[in-house]
């Protein structure tokens, strides 16, 4: 059995790893912390977790994280960087579903995030968790970096085209669209329901924090090559949920079957990326709880631009799911094993 300790058990990605790794196989949750909830049961404050999850919360200096084999960080930014190299010092294995170690350049992450970062010699030999892409890798990291929700999106949508080499890497644009839930569980007044329900916006255009991470997703898929990227996040009235519309001009010409054969080939054998017929349309809901990442393809008037539509759950496939996903990966389980929920509907 895998032992897991979570570090930060209170927030939406925190209760979805509870909820996935509770009904895995081969694992026995070992710790969950948490300052504010330390002595209360998981399942008092989550029912639906009632009958599955025996432990309490338990403070961080408090939990036998050492003892674990793999520790999941499921807290804000800055974080797991203070915590990590320690604990890989003691052989656990550390996923961390922030941004700590998500960026190379450890310049421009502290640019984006705002402070000194605590621990360089780790962004060094950090995997970045993205299966499909870096699934070798995978298998031997001590520190993993779990892609952010958008990104997943985003770099999957993009791959076999930016790989193929068939459009203008300079000009690609990202639409995309986040239900509430990923801007975390908090007290926030733009987050209140009579402020979000029945309106739509767009947000961080000037740039966001994830614009980094994409980008440089992109440029490894194009073997170093520099990329221009226009992202656009938005936020939509609904819980859960990334749609992500993505431009790109060809360069070469190809007709719609060829770019459907194209990505369905790249992701042949790929359980978690469900290419759809020529002519769909992916919905948020067909993805809901679910770590399937679903798109369509398609070439609008046959003209030079292609339109990737890409969608996921940002709690699964875009968080918890995913670094459940690379557990299984680091420890030679089977890479579906406890992910195998069919999305809910409706």
């Amino acid at each position: 059995m895998i032992k897991v300790g979570i570090v930060g058990g209170t927030g939406y990605t925190g209760i979805e790893l509870l909820r996935i790794l509770a009904g895995h196989p081969a694992v026995r949750l070992t710790a969950i912390t948490s300052r504010g909830e330390a002595g209360t049961k998981v399942s008092d404050m989550f029912p639906s977790l009632r009958r599955r999850v025996d432990l309490k919360f338990v403070t961080p200096e408090d939990a036998a994280l050492a003892s674990c084999d793999v520790v999941f960080f499921a807290t804000p930014n800055g974080i797991a960087m203070k915590q990590a190299a320690a604990l890989v010092a003691d052989g656990v294995r550390v996923i961390d579903l922030a941004a700590d170690f998500r960026l190379r350049d450890v310049a421009e992450w502290e640019k984006w995030y705002g402070m000194t970062h605590a621990a360089p010699e780790l962004v060094a030999e950090a995997v970045y968790g993205l299966p499909e892409i870096n699934r070798e890798q995978i298998r031997k990291a001590r520190v993993l970096a779990n892609p952010g929700c958008y990104p997943t999106a985003v770099q999957l949508g993009f791959w076999p085209l930016i790989e193929a080499g068939i459009v203008e890497r300079g000009h690609l644009i990202a639409d995309a669209k986040s239900g509430v839930s990923g801007a975390g569980r908090k007290a926030e007044v733009s987050m209140l329901y009579s402020e979000v329900t029945d309106s739509f916006k767009a947000y961080g255009v000037a740039g966001h924090r994830h614009l980094p991470e994409i980008r440089q997703g992109l440029s490894r898929m194009a073997d170093g090559a520099e990329i221009g990227l226009t992202f656009v996040p938005h936020l939509t009235p609904m819980v859960r949920g990334i749609h992500a519309t993505l431009y790109a001009r060809l360069t070469r010409d190809i007709d719609g079957k060829g770019l459907q054969d194209l990505f369905e080939s790249r992701f042949a054998g790929e359980t978690f990326v469900d290419v759809m017929p020529a002519g769909s349309h992916p919905e948020t809901r067909s993805v809901r709880a679910s770590n399937m990442c679903r798109m369509a393809v398609h070439r609008p008037q046959g003209g030079d631009t292609v339109v990737v539509l890409s969608v996921i759950d940002n709690l699964v496939k875009g968080a918890a799911g995913q670094a459940v996903q690379n557990m299984n990966i680091m420890f030679g389980e089977e890479e579906s094993l406890g992910l195998g929920g069919v999305p809910v509907s409706p």
